[in-house]
């Protein structure tokens, strides 16, 4: 998403928990005025102080997240608060801190990294799912509240990615015959957001994106086509690949 943003001439800010990957990813993008500014948003108080540091901004993209996987009871109740933290707090904090600039200019772009497990519930994951699913509802609503002041607001729901993200991460791979995409087509979604000033992108094969919507329809009988299937073991592989000593 950075390398996309920087070709169409976008002065970047990164954020993430480790400065020497955001310099040299800085110093690998088009364009100029690129900077970094690290952050860890599970501590408390980070998300404030990153949006102070980051100054003026015209677009914020949410992308940091944490798997939250585990069945309730095999999380520490620090575990939970991380997730929740890093996944629904601060990207609410961060568009509350940079709102009222974007509203004095008249203009700005919010976009929030959601997932399809915001509109589906998913085995060993209660608790990424409950971030997910209150991400989604917090954008839906604040867009309606924005968009008279000229500020988009955006979901980008990722299906399964390969190369990043939780199933990369963790080395589990995904349920057989359900597809992938890939990080370009994550960063493309994410322009077409931006630019169509959409409600919602998702990035995914049409067979994830087709479940994904009957999931909403009709969460019962996709709870009951979860029980016992392939689903199932992905989950739990994603779980362990994430809790595994390193």
């Amino acid at each position: 998403m950075a390398s996309a943003l920087a070709k169409e001439g976008t002065a970047v800010i990164l954020s993430g928990r480790r400065r020497e990957d955001l310099e040299a990813l800085a110093a690998e993008l088009p364009g100029e005025g690129h900077r970094v500014a690290p952050s860890d948003l599970c501590e408390p108080g980070a998300a404030k102080a990153l949006a102070a540091e980051a100054g003026k901004v015209d677009l914020l993209i949410a992308n940091a997240g944490l798997p939250g996987t585990g069945r309730m009871g095999e999380q520490s109740a620090e575990e939970i608060q991380r997730a929740l933290r890093v996944n629904l707090e601060a990207p609410i904090l961060l568009a509350r801190a940079l709102l009222p600039g974007m509203q004095e200019r008249g203009e700005g772009h919010l976009v929030f990294v959601a997932s399809l497990s915001g509109k589906v519930a998913s085995p060993r994951a209660s608790i990424y799912n409950a971030t997910k699913f209150g991400l989604r509802g917090y954008a839906l609503a604040l867009r309606t509240d924005v968009a008279a002041d000229g500020i988009g607001v955006s979901i980008l729901s990722p299906g399964f990615i390969r190369g990043a993200g939780m199933f990369a991460s963790s080395g589990a791979k995904p349920p057989p015959g359900m597809g992938t995409s890939t990080p370009e087509r994550v960063a493309a979604g994410a322009l077409r957001a931006i630019k169509r000033n959409r409600a919602e992108v998702a990035v995914a094969p049409m067979r994830q994106r087709a479940i994904s919507h009957f999931a909403l329809a009709a969460p019962s009988v996709a709870g009951r086509a979860q029980t016992g299937s392939a689903g199932q073991k992905a989950a739990q592989a994603v779980h362990e690949g994430h809790t595994k000593p390193k």
